[in-house]
This record gives C-alpha cells, sequence and structure tokens, in this order.
C-alpha cells in the first residue's frame, strides 16, 4: 500500500544522503526523509480523538441528539484533517523544484529560483514552539536573496533527538540542490 505522505522507498531505518535523487523520482514529490515519532505520536493523538468523536457521534445518534452528531462529526472531521496536515509538513523534493510545506502555508520554488542551500548553527524552536534554542537549521536562500523560514531543523517534530537524521535529510535535500539548481 503506497503511503505519500510517507518519505520515499527505504529498507532503512533512516535514509542515506544520496537515496532520494532525481534519477529516482519520475516527477512525483517526494519527502528525503521520515516523519519523525513526535510529529506521527501527534497525528495519531488526533486520530484517537477523531475515533472517540465518531463513537460519541454514534451514540448521540442512537439517542436522537441530531445537532449534537452534526457538530460532533464535524469536530472528527476537523481532527483528522489537522492529522493529515501534520503528516505532510516539511520539505519535499522533485525535478521541478522545492517545496515548503507548513502547517497553514506551502511554498513552493522552480530550482532556478532557489539561491542556495546551507545548514546553519542558529536559534531554532524547539518543537515549533516559541521558545528557542540554539541548534541547526536548514536554511534555503531564494535567488532574490529572501530566506525561507527554517522549517528544517535539529529541534523540530522530525529530529528531535535524532541529530543524525537531520544530517542525512539536510543532505540529502542540498544534494538536491547541487544537482538540479545552477
Amino acid at each position: 500500500m503506497s503511503l505519500p505522505f510517507l518519505a520515499a522507498d527505504s529498507g532503512h531505518d533512516e535514509y542515506a544522503a544520496d537515496a532520494a535523487l532525481p534519477h529516482r523520482v519520475q516527477d512525483g514529490w517526494v519527502r528525503p526523509y521520515r516523519p519523525g515519532p513526535w510529529r506521527v505520536a501527534a497525528a495519531a493523538m488526533l486520530l484517537m480523538l477523531a475515533s472517540y468523536l465518531l463513537f460519541a457521534a454514534v451514540i448521540m445518534g442512537l439517542s436522537g441528539n441530531g445537532p449534537g452528531v452534526v457538530t460532533t462529526i464535524g469536530a472528527a472531521v476537523l481532527a483528522i484533517g489537522f492529522a493529515l496536515r501534520l503528516l505532510r509538513v516539511g520539505f519535499w523534493v522533485s525535478t521541478r523544484g522545492l517545496r515548503q510545506v507548513g502547517f497553514l502555508y506551502t511554498t513552493t520554488l522552480p530550482w532556478d529560483r532557489v539561491g542556495s542551500v546551507r545548514t546553519a548553527q542558529q536559534p531554532v524552536k524547539w518543537l515549533g514552539l516559541p521558545r528557542t534554542v540554539q541548534g541547526q537549521a536548514l536554511v534555503v536562500t531564494r535567488s532574490n536573496g529572501q530566506l525561507l523560514r527554517p522549517l528544517l531543523t535539529d529541534h523540530n517534530a522530525d529530529f528531535l533527538g535524532r541529530t543524525e537524521a537531520f544530517d542525512q535529510a539536510a543532505d540529502a535535500i542540498e544534494g538536491w540542490a547541487a544537482e538540479l539548481g545552477r
């Protein structure tokens, strides 16, 4: 079964830096790393909440509470939508460009508009919260000099406590940029 929100096919726990080079993908978007345990756990908790809400909707429906059923099903659908969007957050690459997917936004840059992709030491958000700590971030600069938000860090939900996985993911994205960029 194909799960498009997961990274490219790999038989290992971690991706090698060259595992997602352009010759392996025909023209689709691929995330060159797996979603991290914190991200998957948060999505699983949202899906579990949605299952409880749907069960509650069945009980309300059997008791004859129509407006409560609609409200509860609506809340369950929102929880499922949030969980699926949470799993899509991250960097995606293809032969067409680099895509940065946030929870509420998506930025797509063709490779000719990507100025540079590098790893930098800087203050980063811890699990996306307002608290910042010193860490590494993948910094993407557009060709006009503007920076993209540092979405890929060693303290986000994908790489907290997994520094080697962050290094491999950053190397893979830098490899895509070096091969397909200017």
